[in-house]
């Protein structure tokens, strides 16, 4: 049985009678030039019409290959390379059209900027600013998750966010397990900040600072930490650094270390590509070559869409490990008698 255009199987109305007709066919081949318009979920229909025993739950595919969802809706995407092969050794033959269409001239692509009237750009920086504030909310319960880990290292650090919902939960959290902190944003009076910061410096029980990016980020000497937290980032660079050298000054005896909290797929990743873009400007300007927030990491800061996957068959959780063996044991035995003799429809491969 031929199928042309099989990206349009997962979308089909029809797809129940399609696939009694399918599982019929002696033989089975599937073509399109586009298997999949945007994510790795709209592959599963074509995979499992045309090897059943590897591909038969949508929801074990989903959690490996999809990044988990949320009511079968399978979003994102993971696992690629490892996706890749194992498409590769059961069912896809892969052929660009650059490999077999010769004759056919040049495409190219080029952007078009355009400039918008300063009505339209003040609107846009207001949604933003929407996206930017609730972003941060977001984000709330995965800072509390890491701080929590911060706090059992029973080391003294300094943690920065910007809005106020991110200060001020931070701050309860603490309250909560009982670690001696201080606080010092915009609401803090100026002439009780030293004290605060006295206290930091000099006493063991004080072992965390809450600071706002703009009120703590500078005139404030806080090297009795050597670890430095950003919940949020600031839209300016100077700021960031300026923050981070709270620690990093004077009367610092240890290496300091600096942990961005960035969300994937979020105004994160905007934020951040700018902020290294500004760097690189300044850099350039003032230095005579770029520079950057340099970072190191267990992974490149990328949105996982982009992320390549490292040794795939040890990664991840246990479950995801058992959804792998599941596959794999099925591609081991795919052609086994057994396995055939189990299917209502046996097809020849």
């Amino acid at each position: 049985m031929n199928y042309f255009t099989a990206s349009l199987i997962p979308f089909s109305a029809s797809y129940c009678c399609f696939w009694l007709k399918f599982q019929k066919a002696q033989y089975a081949l599937l073509l399109t030039g586009t298997p999949a318009l945007s994510r790795p979920i709209e592959l599963f229909k074509q995979l499992e019409a045309l090897y059943p025993t590897v591909y038969r739950k949508v929801y074990e595919y989903g959690e490996r290959y999809c990044k988990g969802g949320v009511f079968g809706t399978y979003q994102g995407a993971s696992n690629h390379e490892e996706l890749h092969n194992l498409m590769k050794a059961t069912v896809m033959i892969r052929r660009l059209k650059k490999d077999v269409l010769y004759q056919l001239p040049m495409k190219r692509r080029q952007q078009v900027f355009l400039e918008l009237a300063e009505k339209d750009m003040k609107r846009i920086s207001c949604l933003f600013c929407e996206i930017y504030t609730d972003s941060a909310e977001a984000k709330i319960p995965a800072v509390l998750d890491y701080l929590g880990t911060i706090v059992e290292a029973d080391c003294k650090f300094i943690i920065f966010a910007h809005h106020q919902p991110m200060i001020e939960a931070m701050h309860q959290f603490l309250l909560k397990k009982k670690v001696g902190c201080i606080r010092i944003d915009g609401t803090t009076p100026v002439s009780s900040r030293q004290a605060l910061v006295n206290d930091f410096q000099e006493k063991d029980a004080i072992r965390a600072a809450v600071l706002s990016i703009k009120a703590g980020g500078v005139g404030l000497t806080l090297t009795a930490a050597s670890t430095v937290i950003f919940a949020e980032l600031s839209w300016t660079p100077g700021d960031l650094i300026q923050a981070e050298d709270r620690a990093h000054r004077i009367g610092q005896v240890s290496s300091v270390n600096i942990y961005y909290l960035l969300a994937n797929d979020t105004v994160d990743d905007i934020i951040w590509d700018v902020v290294q873009n500004k760097l690189e400007n300044l850099g350039q300007m003032l230095d005579g070559h770029e520079n950057s927030l340099e970072v190191s990491s267990s992974q490149e800061h990328r949105s996982p869409t982009k992320q390549k996957t490292v040794d795939p068959i040890h990664q991840g959780s246990p479950g995801k490990q058992k959804t792998l063996d599941s596959f794999m044991k099925r591609c081991n035995n795919m052609d086994d008698a057994e396995h055939q003799s189990k299917l209502k429809y046996p097809r020849n491969m």
